[in-house]
């Protein structure tokens, strides 16, 4: 027989867990929960700093519970599976049947997402969809509407962290929005990662009256702006259109050879480590010009970079910059935050075409370093990589990030709303056989778009658990949410169907709006209907 809390139940351990209890009393609002011991049920929670981090142990004994998680947010994701598993009754919470032990696949599974873009909160104006040098268009309290919504996401399906480019603006509030989201994300056992780049991207303070913002130090240094060796900006071969790069302060460089870049960038990085409470720091050469003067030259003279640098794309970033100037904002930062997650960006399509291969020789172990892959590159690594190829590269660890399934690839339409599922199990699987220790997927867009939520699903799902099925995601975590396995397959085809096509036959749309149309209803699995609805009767209304 089933056994469950009722009634009264004390907790222990709810001083250092405050939202967990919060989302207790949530989601089982009839049950007293009461802080400290006493005589009847209890619940435990506790962590225990030998347990990877997220990972967490549910042991009952009689009526007890105890919550055992590893750091940071082991404890969060133990109670989130107790409230998954303890029923829709508000007053009374199943227990597990046996002992639950659970520990992530990939240890880093990561939102990468730039402010102006990312629209969780959708009932605000201001929202764009694509860009990298965009002004901030929103209200001053959109960034933490979007942003509190998008960490709550992430604690409640087990995804680690959130990399923010434009972290800090004085436009959307600036330090103190920015330490309320480190607050409010702490608490759910999500790291907010601020993404930057040595000597571009703003320096530490994206865009603002900050001295750690790069615009205002170069006024006062303009004798260490790079020279950019051509004009601002990149392409991607896997994007049908050209990207625009409009000049302002937003696209200003420094020389990342010069000694005071380096000491300013550093400080920068110990500033922003003490300031806020941080999971950690997303670190990049920049990407959208390197410096040519003679310094930077010289430094540069390998030839496994200049053949980089003949190809079309190559000359966007430099890899021994990366590999020179990284090291020292690494050890600032763990300096101070020893358990910070430190990403260096490796940039676009090389995993497997190494570049300046003896100067990664340099980059510190412990670092976490990410190997960006776009769409048609992404298929020969799926030939290609193996786990020896892994274990041999010069730095460790490593993870993938995804630079399609979002606006970044693709045609004149965005994958954004794209149902991205399929592609995110295929890249945790592959991660998980090769000894690749995480995946990085865009997580601009609102879930509200039921396209969009099942991506992320999916993503959080495999990427903990990388052996699952597809057909055991769509049962679990689909039909529940569509109306049942029959629906959520008719769901899968037209999505898929939707996706394949940039120009479908009008009579072809309106068979697939009226198949979606048959699934209309009154509860959560009609509104996610109605959403794919919308994406089929939108492509009518523009004829195609």
């Amino acid at each position: 027989m089933p056994q469950y809390f009722s009634g009264r139940v004390f907790v222990r351990g709810h001083d250092k867990y405050p939202h967990a209890l919060r989302r207790l009393r949530a989601s089982f609002p009839e049950i007293e929960w009461v802080d400290g011991s006493g005589d009847g049920p209890c619940l435990t929670l506790q962590t225990d700093n030998k347990r990877p981090e997220g990972s967490y142990r549910i042991e009952r004994s009689e009526m007890s519970l105890t919550v055992t998680g590893g750091p940071f947010s082991g404890v969060i994701f133990g109670v989130e599976e107790l409230i998954a598993l303890g029923g829709s009754h508000p007053g009374r919470l199943r227990l597990p049947d046996a002992d639950i032990d659970e520990s992530p696949g990939l240890a880093y599974r990561t939102f990468w997402t730039w402010d102006h873009s990312t629209n969780w909160e959708i009932s605000q104006i201001g929202q764009q969809e694509i860009g990298v040098f965009n002004p901030y268009g929103k209200p001053p309290g959109g960034f933490l509407a979007d942003y509190q919504r998008c960490v709550d996401f992430c604690s409640q399906n087990k995804i680690s962290a959130i990399v923010i480019y434009g972290f800090l603006r004085d436009s959307h509030g600036g330090i103190e929005s920015a330490q309320e989201l480190c607050r409010y994300a702490t608490e759910r056992g999500v790291r907010i990662i601020p993404g930057i780049a040595i000597g571009s991207y703003g320096g530490v303070y994206w865009e603002g009256d900050s001295p750690w913002n790069l615009a205002t130090w170069l006024k006062d240094n303009p004798q260490h702006a790079a020279t950019l060796e051509r004009g601002v900006g990149f392409q991607i071969a896997d994007l049908a259109f050209p990207l625009n790069f409009p000049k302002s302060d937003y696209t200003l460089s420094a020389c990342p050879s010069a000694p005071e870049t380096i000491r300013w960038m550093s400080d920068g990085v110990a500033w922003l480590s003490e300031t806020f409470d941080i999971g950690g720091i997303n670190i990049e050469a920049g990407d959208y010009g390197v410096c040519g003067c003679e310094r930077c030259t010289l430094r540069r003279d390998n030839p496994q970079e200049a053949a980089r640098r003949a190809d079309t794309f190559g000359d966007y970033w430099s890899h021994t910059d990366m590999a020179e100037n990284f090291p020292i904002l690494y050890e600032r930062a763990k300096s101070i935050k020893p358990d910070l997650w430190i990403y260096s960006e490796i940039q676009w399509d090389n995993l497997l075409d190494p570049v300046a291969h003896e100067a990664q020789k340099k980059l510190p172990k412990g670092g976490i370093y990410q190997h960006t892959t776009n769409r048609s590159y992404w298929s020969r690594i799926q030939s290609e990589l193996t786990g020896d190829y892994v274990r041999a590269l010069p730095m460790q660890p490593n993870v993938l990030r995804c630079q399609f399934a979002c606006q970044w690839n693709g045609d004149e339409r965005t994958e954004r709303y794209a149902f991205n599922g399929r592609a995110f199990a295929d890249m945790t699987a592959l991660s998980h056989q090769t000894g690749m220790r995480g995946l990085t997927v865009w997580g601009e867009p609102s879930p509200y778009h039921a396209t969009v939520e099942f991506s992320y699903l999916a993503f959080a799902r495999f990427s903990w658990s990388p052996d699952l099925s597809w057909d055991d995601f769509i049962k679990r975590d689909m039909a529940p949410r569509l109306g049942g396995l029959d629906a959520a397959k008719a769901f899968v085809e037209i999505a898929e169907e939707l996706d394949a096509y940039q120009v479908m036959d009008p009579d072809r749309l309106t068979i697939l709006r009226m198949r979606a149309a048959e699934h209309r209803a009154s509860d959560e699995s009609g509104r996610r209907w109605l959403s794919l609805e919308d994406q089929i009767s939108r492509r009518l209304y523009m004829g195609a």
